[in-house]
């Protein structure tokens, strides 16, 4: 029986019997609160009379005497004992506080198991493991707790310093990379567990560089290309275009050319040859090549290198101009009076690309200059066709551009131009460069478009597996955005317009592409970078040899498939865009992370802005020579597309933020 005034335990907790009824105990428990209880809700601990809770519990000394092991060594191998004769033995007496302490060496369970009033030692061999493991436990705890105040005063042992601190960091890091949504570290130093603040300690306790861009690993990318190489090219007929001139025209950084353009004129007819790297004539649906591509998505492109959607062997195998010969899939599209196209033809080739930057192909354009590509590789020769041929094929081309904008300006497409920027890493110095508007990218951009323009086409115009069905294809649309009436002139104007455009949509369907000004459009140029280029492409290839009357296997080419069907083409577009639209971001992300990096020491520097929108009593603008946009309270009235001048006044690289003021 448990009398009034009796220290007891309920859930694991000291308390004091107050009163005793028929059917329940009004007990106290330590901190005041009072319960009416059952009794077998509780364990009788010591008989009292015990007033209060003086002496009684809560710091463990009494339990973690030496005492305690030589009480155990003396009952171990002996039968069960009282909690009262634990105490006595243990404490030395049964008072309440030894009793508790008793109680509290029965929870702790490293010594003894089983119940107050049945008290057995346990085994050696589990006492001596359960030993060893705490004092484990407890040195890590004090190596912890030394490096918590390391880190506070941001003192930490590195590997560089022969230090070990690394092993506690590693929580911070997988926080920063977004690998996990905790870290004790930041809740041990009161930080919030958030990605930015993970990248936040990470840069103040010079654990990490600025050097280091999380991004990538935030979206779940990979920053190393892919491993399945596509293998070699099989033997089949190719279409020899190794006559015509062929110009491969991108920036100076790119080293990955997947198109160049060919143009024949004559006849009131005039025939573009987009010419686009094939390595479908490799890769089949569901082989380890494109299902990596898949989980890809695309080409993923950063200031400090890239990651490839397809293995790096693949490049000299299938990228234009890296040979002398060059396989390609050809898109003939043969042009109207009326710029519009009256037949597009796709077939294998093989091409003899010369590569230019847009700086090269603007000055050939003028028929100045000696030929030199840019790239370092401008000999002319012999077999190439002379400089003022490639003058005259590029001016061509470029008359075939304007035209093809001007249509699809009238067709209600809708041009922007805002500011771009390269960024580039070299020997750790973060370098940025604007993008200058040559007219040959121009020129590539309106090619690209007709080949998207005439595949398109092209696709909806055949058949699939079923009769009567159109060939399932990745078409790209977009509906039509909500233009003001009066659209502002300059960059103001094409940042109203930017706001209005509305996302692009992948189906197997063809439909209008609004801002393109296009009514049907799909994308085949990029299939080293994009996932549904090359998804493009599958569906390209397949169909030409059913065409044909040739089946994969028998012509020894990979697949042994017909086209894939709507399900299946439906079920590559939702993979590959949900892929591509992480690399978008991770892309973004890490642009903004550079350019927060190459602002770091530039304190108090002026950055000429044009005024874009008001927002509230902030202007959004524009730095140009950054391709950053800002938002700035300005106390003087201006209108948009009016110069501004910008002071930095301080960045943060974790948040991506940088913080300008205007100039006074």
């Amino acid at each position: 029986m448990i009398a009034e005034n009796a220290l007891v335990a309920y859930k694991n907790r000291p308390a004091l019997v107050k009163e005793k009824a028929a059917d329940k105990i009004l007990i106290a428990i330590l901190g005041g609160e009072q319960l009416k209880v059952r009794e077998k809700d509780i364990e009788p601990v010591h008989p009292g009379p015990v007033r209060d809770f003086s002496g009684i519990e809560v710091t463990g000394d009494m339990e973690n005497s030496g005492a305690v092991r030589e009480a155990w060594e003396l009952l171990a191998g002996q039968g069960q004992v009282s909690l009262q004769e634990l105490a006595e033995l243990a404490f030395g007496e049964y008072s309440p506080a030894a009793a508790w302490a008793a109680f509290r060496l029965l929870l702790d369970g490293l010594y003894f198991t089983g119940t107050p009033n049945a008290i057995s030692p346990r085994q050696r061999e589990d006492v001596e493991a359960g030993e060893k493991k705490r004092e484990e436990k407890q040195r890590e705890t004090g190596e912890r707790d030394r490096f918590l105040e390391r880190l506070r005063s941001r003192r930490l042992d590195l590997p560089h310093d022969g230090g070990d601190d690394a092993r506690f960091m590693q929580d911070v890091e997988a926080l920063a990379y977004g690998k996990s949504p905790k870290s004790r570290t930041m809740k041990d130093m009161g930080l919030s567990e958030t990605p930015e603040d993970a990248h936040a300690l990470l840069l103040d306790a010079g654990f990490w560089t600025v050097q280091i861009n999380p991004h990538p690993a935030r979206f779940g990318l990979s920053t190393v290309s892919a491993k399945h190489n596509p293998g070699p090219l099989p033997e089949e007929e190719r279409r020899d275009l190794t006559h015509m001139a062929a110009f491969a025209i991108d920036s100076p950084w790119s080293n990955d050319p997947d198109d160049a353009v060919s143009i024949e004129t004559g006849a009131g007819k005039t025939v573009l040859y987009v010419h686009v790297a094939d390595p479908a004539a490799v890769i089949a649906a569901d082989s380890p090549a494109e299902r990596e591509a898949r989980d890809r998505g695309a080409t993923l492109y950063l200031p400090e290198g890239s990651s490839r959607m397809l293995a790096d062997e693949a490049l000299p195998l299938f990228a234009l101009g890296l040979s002398e010969k060059s396989p390609a899939l050809t898109f003939k599209i043969t042009l109207g009076e009326d710029g519009e196209i009256d037949d597009t033809e796709i077939f294998p080739s093989v091409v003899k690309v010369r590569r230019l930057t847009y700086e090269a192909a603007d000055t050939l354009m003028d028929g100045a200059g000696n030929g030199d590509d840019g790239a370092g590789n401008g000999d002319d020769s012999a077999g190439n066709v002379s400089v003022a041929n490639d003058s005259a094929v590029l001016r061509d081309l470029n008359a075939l551009a304007e035209r093809n904008c001007r249509r699809r300006t009238n067709a209600g497409a809708v041009n922007i131009d805002l500011p771009e920027t390269h960024i580039s890493i070299e020997d750790g110095t973060v370098r940025i460069t604007p993008i200058v508007p040559y007219r040959s990218a121009g020129l590539v951009r309106e090619c690209m478009l007709l080949a998207g323009e005439g595949a398109g086409i092209w696709a909806a115009g055949r058949r699939g597996q079923q009769a009567g069905t159109i060939l399932p294809f990745p078409y790209v649309g977009q509906e039509t955005g909500d233009i003001p009436n009066d659209v502002l002139p300059g960059m103001a104007g094409f940042y109203q317009l930017r706001r209005c455009m509305r996302p692009r949509a992948l189906s197997t369907k063809p439909s209008r592409h609004w801002g393109l000004g296009m009514d049907t459009y799909t994308q085949v140029t990029s299939p080293l970078r994009r996932y549904t280029d090359l998804l493009a492409h599958l569906q390209i290839r397949a169909l030409l040899r059913q065409e044909a009357g040739l089946l994969r296997q028998e012509a020894g080419l990979p697949g042994g498939r017909e086209p894939l069907s709507t399900d299946e083409v439906s079920a590559r577009l939702g993979a590959g865009e949900a892929a591509a639209a992480a690399v978008v971001q991770a892309e973004r992300a890490s642009r903004t992370h550079w350019i927060m990096v190459y602002l770091t020491d530039k304190k108090d520097s002026v950055w000429d802005a044009v005024a874009l929108e008001k927002k509230g009593n902030r202007w959004a603008l524009m730095i140009p020579a950054l391709a950053l946009e800002t938002q700035v309270p300005l106390r003087k009235d201006i209108a948009p597309n009016d110069e501004v001048k910008l002071v930095l006044k301080s960045v943060n690289i974790p948040r991506g933020e940088a913080v300008f003021v205007a100039q006074e």
